[in-house]
């Protein structure tokens, strides 16, 4: 895998980002965890993609992402002419154009469970992301812990239980590392960050997520970033 920093012009970037093959356009990783979640996936199962990264919370980062994709957001991924956005939907094309890579689990229950829990993600837990937004370089310990934020510690707690006991085996939520992993991997950094008390079984599944090498690689190349953001770096309000 080849990593792209944003080239000088945007003329530039874009007709770089179009050469055959995946191109996966993602924020900063230290603050971006919706981009960590398709490129966890990408990496993971080995997927070769070219990277290209937009610097998040500048004047022209709007600007930046409006030449990849008119939804205004990453990740973005180019397929040759395809502009696939949003990271469910990214996944979810991974996973058919992969098919053998089984990035989804090979049972139907667990497979069904598994796109739920990711659905419920996509759409819910607001509270805790607007509460614990994700900085990897950054540490505060007991902060938003809101009433939101602590419901939503609740439900995942819950999820993350129920897939372990009935399919992970005590590894990760279906046995093998999957996209639900990957979809959860933020959380899992989240609750690093905000030092997040958990149950023994639950601290361990961390502790796997944390060491699988796709999640350590982002992690230790997020806080490798010189980029700061006053808006991430000041911290939530306890």
């Amino acid at each position: 895998m080849q990593s792209t920093e944003l080239d000088p012009t945007l003329t530039q970037a874009l007709a770089h980002a179009r050469r055959p093959g995946l191109t996966l356009i993602i924020g900063n990783k230290n603050y971006s965890s919706w981009s960590m979640r398709p490129w966890l996936a990408m990496t993971a199962f080995g997927i070769p993609f070219q990277e290209v990264r937009v610097l998040l919370d500048r004047d022209d980062t709007a600007h930046q992402i409006a030449a990849y994709s008119s939804g205004g957001r990453v990740p973005v991924l180019l397929a040759g002419e395809m502009t696939i956005w949003d990271s469910l939907a990214i996944c979810e094309y991974l996973a058919e154009q992969f098919p053998d890579q089984h990035l989804w689990p090979r049972d139907v229950a667990a497979r069904a469970t598994a796109r739920s829990i990711c659905a419920e993600m996509h759409s819910g837990f607001a509270g805790l992301r607007g509460a614990m937004p994700m900085n990897l370089r950054m540490r505060f310990p007991g902060a938003g812990r809101t009433a939101a934020a602590q419901a939503d510690i609740g439900r995942i707690s819950e999820i993350w239980e129920e897939c372990l006991s009935r399919f992970g085996h005590h590894q990760f939520l279906f046995g093998e590392f999957c996209i639900a992993d990957a979809y959860y991997a933020p959380v899992v950094a989240r609750f690093q960050s905000y030092g997040v008390s958990l149950a023994p079984a639950l601290n361990a599944y961390c502790e796997r997520v944390l060491a699988h090498p796709a999640v350590a690689r982002w992690i230790s190349e997020g806080v490798a970033e010189p980029e700061r953001s006053l808006k991430y770096d000041g911290g939530p309000s306890a």
